[in-house]
């Protein structure tokens, strides 16, 4: 079992990431509602206006619970969970309801953690739904804690790809599934040591205005996991079903979530750059899982 020397630093969460997070979710939460994560569509999707972003956050959430062969039954539903980076609480909610399951949240935005105990508090759901302020590289959490480790879209913020793996694995019971949604670049060609030079400038460009540190492929999420002798790893690309996102963001923004938007990206709109980074197919979302040993 995977466990953390103490006498090993732990790597630190840029401070900027919850201060980024801050300021974005009240606007984003006026807008697009309690989950902080793109939502998953029909290809083709609806015109902008007949898009259900909540309805497709949810659908994220059932998606991704599929694709790692989640059991509904009584006997094989989770009954500890971990939601690293929980935003509001959206997913951790869901997963309460729906499993009966014990949901602990973590995040580095204080205003996340406040709104998301008042909004579950709302719901009667404190006693099984927990939050706190705390670095995902440096989980406050026994070894082999949880049956789902829950990662969606926190990963692009981690400096650390490695040791946030690691802990992740760490958390996670003997037997228990990992899930990992995020945004990555394209996987190395054949010959490739690297990503040609614009490529990278585009990267950095996102980086500067939305608190990501570092970037890997979804190979790269394989390798690692391999190397922590996970199971079951699977993968695939939900890019296109992500897409009608950035199209409707574009098209219909509403003035509470574009002053937060540009509040928190530094006064730059980076949506046309995370559409370029799409249409170039140099960013992919991708969906992550495996299964620890049992």
């Amino acid at each position: 079992m995977l466990g953390i020397d103490s006498e090993v630093s732990v790597p630190k969460l840029p401070s900027d990431v919850g201060e980024f997070y801050d300021q974005l979710s009240a606007g984003w939460e006026a807008d697009r509602g309690e989950h902080l994560h793109l939502g998953f569509f029909d290809i083709p999707a609806p015109p902008d206006d007949l898009l259900d972003h909540g309805a497709a956050g949810v659908r994220m959430i059932e998606e991704s619970l599929k694709f790692a062969g989640i059991s509904d039954e009584e006997s094989k539903r989770p009954r500890r969970v971990v939601d690293v980076g929980c935003g509001m609480g959206g997913s951790s909610r869901y997963l309460t309801k729906k499993y009966g399951a014990h949901v602990d949240g973590i995040t580095l935005s204080t205003w996340q953690v406040e709104r998301a105990t008042a909004l579950t508090a709302a719901e009667g759901l404190s006693e099984k739904v927990v939050f706190q302020v705390a670095n995902a590289l440096d989980q406050p959490f026994p070894d082999g804690h949880f049956d789902l480790v829950w990662a969606m879209e926190s990963a692009e913020h981690m400096p650390d790809k490695e040791k946030f793996m690691q802990e992740l694995a760490r958390v996670a019971a003997p037997g228990g599934s990992i899930i990992i949604t995020t945004c990555c670049h394209r996987d190395l060609l054949k010959g490739e040591t690297s990503l040609q030079p614009s490529e990278q400038e585009l990267l950095d460009r996102i980086n500067r205005i939305c608190a990501l540190p570092a970037w890997c492929s979804t190979a790269d999420y394989v390798r690692m996991a391999e190397t922590l002798s996970l199971e079951n790893i699977k993968t695939a690309d939900w890019s296109e079903n992500v897409a009608p996102f950035w199209s409707s963001a574009m098209n219909k923004l509403s003035s509470v979530f574009f002053e937060s938007a540009m509040k928190a990206m530094k006064g730059v709109n980076p949506l046309s750059i995370w559409m370029d980074g799409f249409k170039q197919e140099l960013v992919k979302y991708a969906v992550i899982t495996a299964q620890k040993p049992a």
